[in-house]
């Protein structure tokens, strides 16, 4: 079973948030996600600005996409990104589109199926077919703030998603204690974001959570 990665969501409002978090912690994290609030509050550059300062790690596009599959897919890849998002609740045809757009610049572009609201196994099995290679499982912030903890549900759905060969991420308020409840399971990426971006030592926060990872996984 691979190692991990550690994904660096950065959901702040602003670029010049995002940077000083990145000047940080990029040489502790492996995957710099460009969130969804930074994109809404400062657009491509801000993925085109990750790429051009960090051409070494994965860059992220989390937009979310729900529709226009095709432009948004090209929009985010030529602008850098090597990975974006598209929503669970998306038209399949949207799904197909953003990937045909990675397909066309190389193998290593990719779209991932964000699980946020609803989606049914009926869908997983069409995003298989269509040629979804990752899901992010994610744990919604405003569960988050409901007080809604990693469930027995979560860890039965995450396993049956493993097992239809999906790469997953996991994402919700992660934390370094809630690691050792996906043990067993072939996760190709963590994500956390306030975890680390907020500790009162971000580049320590980071290496505790790589440092668990390869306790579990190694």
């Amino acid at each position: 079973m691979s190692l991990p990665m550690l994904q660096l969501a950065l959901d702040n409002k602003s670029l010049a948030d995002a940077l000083a978090s990145t000047r940080l912690l990029a040489p502790e994290v492996d995957v710099l996600e460009c969130g969804t609030i930074l994109v809404c509050a400062e657009g491509m550059q801000a993925v085109r600005c990750l790429k051009s300062l960090y051409p070494n790690h994965i860059v992220l596009a989390d937009i979310k996409a729900a529709d226009a599959g095709s432009i948004l897919g090209a929009m985010c890849y030529d602008n850098g990104a090597d990975w974006m998002t598209a929503i669970c609740c998306a038209p399949i045809a949207t799904i197909q589109t953003a990937l045909a757009e990675a397909k066309k610049r190389g193998v290593e572009r990719d779209v991932q199926v964000e699980l946020t609201g609803t989606w049914t196994w009926e869908e997983a099995t069409l995003w298989k077919e269509a040629g979804v290679r990752q899901v992010v499982y994610h744990r919604g912030r405003d569960a988050q703030a409901a007080g809604q903890s990693w469930s027995d549900e979560d860890l039965s759905k995450i396993r049956k998603l493993a097992g239809m060969g999906f790469q997953l991420s996991i994402t919700g308020g992660l934390t370094v204690d809630d690691l050792p409840l996906f043990k067993g399971i072939p996760v190709k990426v963590f994500i956390a974001g306030r975890a680390i971006r907020d500790a009162q030592d971000p580049a320590a926060a980071a290496r505790a959570f790589k440092a668990r990872i390869a306790e579990i996984w190694g």
